[in-house]
């Protein structure tokens, strides 16, 4: 049987910690829970939602959990609260699918789960009155066929300013949008085109400070230590795009991306990806999202071969806004120790479950209307009735003037207003944000100190003042941000922003507000506002040139044909290859270096001892997939890392070919299964050029016995997209290596090869910032 919250109590959840986490947040509740999806209930809770998934449990249990759910105080200790469906109660239309990927939302007063139904192709709905159920089927969302070349999941919906309600899906290797009708359970209308990309996935869409962000993530999954999933962001004036990221390159176009939000930093997490976003009481936007431990190393069993799933639990992580790009802990990577702990306690306010009005006082014209009620899903909450003259309930503990605060309101009927107040001293000293019904709109009013008046922004034509929203309040110095919404998603339904006379800029009360019968108010809190982080962590640069490991090229013999050269060939040398211009030419070649084609000639240098970069200026123009160019480190065929300009195939019928920079390690064969062939999980960095510069950085981590390898690329060799690390067990020293193959045509023109040795601010020893 689902488990369903239906008392009107909420239920025994273990207290916060001390003011700090670690990941992975779902450890102790359940072993793995992919592509997480996070709401706060309206009983003040968090609930998460991840993919059904084989969960042999570390308590001795086993078997499916079909969409599991999760529930916490704090974000952080999670405990399991139950699954969507049972094999009893799943809906027979799925068809013994795996269901995949929820996303859950708040729509018209019930919770709406959608879900990807990999078996039938499509997107299915649940919808129930709580977060834990009961869920009723509400059968597929997409029509068939969809309209959208990919394969048919990884869907999420947003609810733009105006009403209009999106959803967004896709995987392998397309995401798509098409506009959802009234009550968000159908696509109407046309499916477009809004990003593509080798395995790209996992669409969330969020609009911050006039923009849409839509987070992806591409690279893959579920590869075990080869899994080379990142998130990444585009962001448009529009819901439809045009998408661009951080480097101005439409979403759209035929390569890789960069505009990268969260990688593989080289610590225990591999293969970040597939994310949700929160925000805590004070403000403080948290990356929500699924990652590979490192000690998860194969993703097949070691017995007889069969692929096995690959364990992803769930992790949260700070998520930063600089210069209007979103980036985790400043560009950190994900964290694998003790961090500050997100914001879920109030510094003041009340969720109205402890039965009285114990903290809080009334105040206004019509003070006596306040009382507290019961509802299945938000448990207590405060209704008042009464007149038009206004009534206030507010804390007794003031808050400081730079503070976030939020609750849940509603007008049941009639012209009333449901409000939050802020900076409270009395009713002839505050700032409200009413949702008036009355007016139809967002109504903030800075009473006493020279206040400023009303401002009003309209609410949309079929905004339900009958079912809760979220109003939340941010004051900071003499600046107002206010946001309305179903479900803190970050998908406003209004946003209002406005100065502040300095005079009313203080500390004071927070506190909830009515105009009229049937207002009611829950979940009301008040924090200290949070502290933006506002620069990013300073990229890895190379140190001091190392000329004696360096090459720029301008010799006449072809290197690695003379005695004496520092270079030397593996397989070669490459036909076709010259030396002309001050460049090295090199033909892609009919072969590989992976695989059952091994067979490529590799140009082969040492590398000098102690960590070290690696850079190249390569000019190459591919026009067929599989061809591919650029550097390596090289241990032999089975042991490398590799960041090549490489054409790759799209998942499309029409045979797109997509221009990427890829970035590979090879090795890690299992001693339990020497035969199988070395699974290979590519990361993708930055756009494409037909000059482009690549940038290997390696690191000896002598005390966890691992090298660690970050590449980074360029199309003007000053502006760097750095991408993730991939890591190996350190064993025999790399060379340093290029390579040109992948099919006959092309030809690979290396202006130099640069070594340099560790920068002021190496990427392994970045300092420490929250």
């Amino acid at each position: 049987m689902c488990l369903s919250l239906i008392a009107g109590a909420a239920p025994a959840i273990d207290a916060a910690g001390p003011g700090t986490y670690s990941n992975p947040v779902s450890a102790g509740a359940i072993d793995t829970f992919p592509d997480p999806s996070v709401i706060r209930g309206k009983d003040g809770l968090w609930y998460a939602y991840g993919t059904q998934s084989k969960v042999p449990q570390s308590q001795g249990k086993d078997g499916q959990r079909i969409l599991p759910i999760l529930r916490s105080r704090d974000m952080i200790n999670w405990q399991y609260a139950g699954q969507v469906f049972t094999p009893k109660t799943r809906p027979a239309w799925q068809g013994g699918s795996g269901l995949w990927a929820p996303d859950i939302r708040y729509v018209n007063g019930l919770y709406h789960l959608y879900y990807s139904v990999p078996g039938r192709q499509t997107v299915g709905l649940a919808t129930s009155p709580t977060p834990t159920g009961p869920w009723a089927d509400d059968g597929a969302v997409l029509p068939r066929p969809t309209g959208c070349p990919t394969s048919n999941i990884d869907q999420s919906l947003f609810t733009d300013t105006d009403g209009t309600r999106w959803l967004y899906w896709g995987s392998y290797d397309t995401v798509c949008v098409a506009r959802m009708n009234a009550d968000a359970t159908r696509t109407v209308g046309e499916a477009r085109q809004i990003a593509q990309g080798r395995r790209m996935e996992g669409g969330f869409v969020v609009k911050r400070g006039g923009y849409y962000y839509l987070f992806y993530s591409d690279g893959g999954c579920c590869d075990g230590a080869y899994s080379g999933y990142q998130v990444k962001v585009g962001r448009s004036a529009s819901p439809t795009g045009p998408f661009v990221d951080d480097e101005g390159v439409d979403l759209r176009s035929p390569t890789s991306k960069g505009g990268i939000v969260v990688g593989a930093n080289g610590n225990k997490w591999i293969g970040p990806g597939h994310n949700a976003l929160q925000t805590d009481l004070a403000g403080q936007d948290w990356l929500v999202y699924h990652s590979v431990p490192a000690d998860d190393r194969d993703p097949r069993s070691a017995g007889d071969g069969a692929i096995k799933a690959t364990r992803r639990p769930m992790l949260i992580d700070r998520l930063d806004w600089i210069d209007g790009w979103p980036v985790v802990r400043a560009g950190a990577g994900p964290s694998d120790g003790p961090q500050p702990a997100p914001v879920t306690s109030p510094s003041a306010g009340s969720n109205f479950n402890g039965g009285s009005l114990k903290g809080m006082r009334a105040d206004g014209a019509e003070p006596a209307g306040w009382a507290l009620e019961r509802a299945t899903d938000a448990g207590g909450y405060a209704n008042h009735t009464g007149g038009q003259a206004g009534a206030y309930l507010v804390t007794d503990a003031d808050v400081p003037a730079d503070v976030r605060a939020e609750a849940d309101l509603r007008v049941a009927s009639g012209a009333g207003a449901a409000g939050l107040t802020v900076a409270y001293r009395n009713q002839n000293n505050h700032i409200v944000a009413w949702l008036d019904r009355g007016r139809h709109a967002l109504v903030t009013e800075v009473v006493g100190g020279h206040g400023g008046g009303d401002q009003v922004t309209p609410l949309p034509a079929d905004f339900r003042f009958d079912t809760w929203h979220n109003v939340a309040v941010e004051l900071r110095g003499g600046h107002m941000t206010v946001e309305v919404s179903e479900d803190r998603l970050r998908d406003p339904a209004a946003v209002q922003e406005r100065d502040v006379p300095s005079t009313a800029t203080h500390s004071g009360a927070v506190g909830v507000a009515a105009r009229g019968n049937g207002v009611s108010a829950d979940n009301l809190s008040a924090a200290p506002l949070y502290q933006p982080v506002t620069q990013r962590l300073p990229q890895a640069e190379p140190g001091k040139l190392l000329r004696a490991y360096s090459d720029e090229f301008n010799g006449m013999a072809l290197p690695g044909t003379t005695p004496g050269s520092p270079w030397r060939w593996v397989r070669g040398p490459a036909a076709g290859a010259t030396m002309t211009g001050g460049a090295l030419s090199l033909p892609t070649q009919n072969a590989a270096l992976a695989g059952g084609d091994k067979g490529v000639p590799v140009l082969l240098r040492d590398a000098p001892p102690g960590d070290f970069t690696v850079e190249t200026k390569i000019q190459f123009a591919p026009d067929q997939v599989g061809q591919q160019a650029g550097i390596l480190l090289y241990d032999n065929d089975d042991r490398y890392f590799k960041l090549v300009h490489s054409v790759l195939p799209l998942a499309r019928a029409d045979g797109t070919p997509l221009q990427v920079s890829e970035f590979n390690k090879v090795g890690e064969r299992p001693a339990t299964a020497p035969a199988r062939p070395i699974v290979t999980g590519p990361m993708f960095g930055g756009p494409t050029a037909d000059t482009m510069w690549l940038r290997m950085t390696e690191h000896t981590d002598t005390e966890d016995g691992k090298t660690e390898v970050r590449a980074a690329t360029s199309r003007d060799g000053s502006h760097w997209v750095q991408t993730g690390v991939w890591t190996l067990p350190t064993r025999d020293a790399f060379k340093i290596g290029l390579v040109s193959m992948g099919g006959a045509g092309a030809t690979a023109r290396f202006d130099y090869l640069r070594v340099s040795g560790p920068g002021n601010v190496p990427f392994w020893a970045l300092p420490p910032l929250w």
